[in-house]
């Protein structure tokens, strides 16, 4: 618990120390000025705190995947070779440049998730509970849709747009705050500061739950993706039976950390989110994809 705490703090610590580094040496000058807004210095930072966030998070997502999931590691000698193996000819079949590592998490649900920054530095990893209830054919297929996923370049997609929301989400807050608050402006500076900040936060929020409707439009879009890169690699019929097991087996509730849900080829609590905020599609639309190949 304590290590994962002290991961949480030293990555955003990392994330302000770069992106306070970054500004320094861009000689970024302070957006809000006694004249107005600086437009130019303005999108400069909101890309630069967009951008670097996203893509720390990105390098150090295998670190973070494997301590906050208690991921153990496998080997190709190991107890667990054939899983090696199965991942390793699956690697070879979409062309990838090295064999992602692999690694067993505990849980009960049935679950996968590939994350990492690039094809090179990939992880692949499978819970207990889906070892232990698919058949060969069946695991086989998940994981070529979580080796689709590293084939796809998914991972670092997903986090351009992150950062691209990100960067635009802050722009257009602080620009219609500012707009808001001179609209009324009033003698009182310090009132102005207050009001504007608290108009920013305020808009923040609004177009995050925008944005994100945007980066789930594309998780949902990259796993119909997936689903078909895994029924190439395998089979279709392969694919569709490990799908329907997912449907029948896997009910919500789940103990998967929320930060890597989105990663989960069955992500919890469909029940419980609207569809446009979904960041899979369901399952029985999945399956109605793969049918129509």
């Amino acid at each position: 618990m304590f290590k994962r705490i002290f991961l949480f703090f030293a990555v955003n610590c990392l994330v302000i120390l770069t992106i306070s580094a970054i500004l320094s040496l861009l000689n970024v000058k302070p957006y809000l000025t006694s004249h107005g807004l600086d437009l130019q210095s303005l999108l400069i930072f909101c890309l630069i705190w967009g951008m670097v966030g996203a893509l720390i998070s990105l390098a150090l997502s295998r670190k973070m995947a494997k301590s906050m999931m208690r991921i153990q590691l496998i080997t190709p000698s190991g107890p667990q070779a054939d899983l090696y193996h199965m991942v390793a000819r699956l690697a070879r079949d979409a062309n990838l440049p090295d064999i992602p590592e692999i690694g067993i998490f505990d849980s009960p649900q049935m679950n996968a998730f590939a994350t990492g920054p690039t094809k090179r530095r990939s992880l692949v990893a499978v819970s207990t509970g889906l070892l232990s209830r698919m058949e060969k054919n069946e695991l086989e297929a998940v994981l070529a849709h979580e080796i689709s996923h590293i084939s796809n370049g998914d991972m670092v997609t997903m986090t351009l747009i992150q950062g691209v929301v990100n960067a635009f989400v802050m722009f257009l807050a602080r620009v219609l705050a500012y707009a808001v608050t001179t609209m009324g402006r009033s003698n009182n500076r310090r009132s102005s500061y207050m009001s504007y900040y608290l108009f920013t936060m305020l808009f923040e929020v609004v177009f995050m739950i925008l944005g994100s409707m945007v980066i789930c439009t594309f998780s949902r879009w990259r796993e119909f993706r997936a689903d078909r890169g895994g029924a190439i690699l395998t089979r279709k019929e392969h694919m569709i039976a490990a799908l329907e097991k997912l449907r029948l087996n896997n009910a919500p509730p789940s103990n998967t950390k929320s930060a890597l849900n989105a990663l989960m080829i069955s992500p919890s609590g469909k029940g419980r989110i609207l569809r446009l905020f979904a960041t899979h599609p369901p399952l029985e639309m999945r399956i109605k994809r793969l049918r129509e190949m």
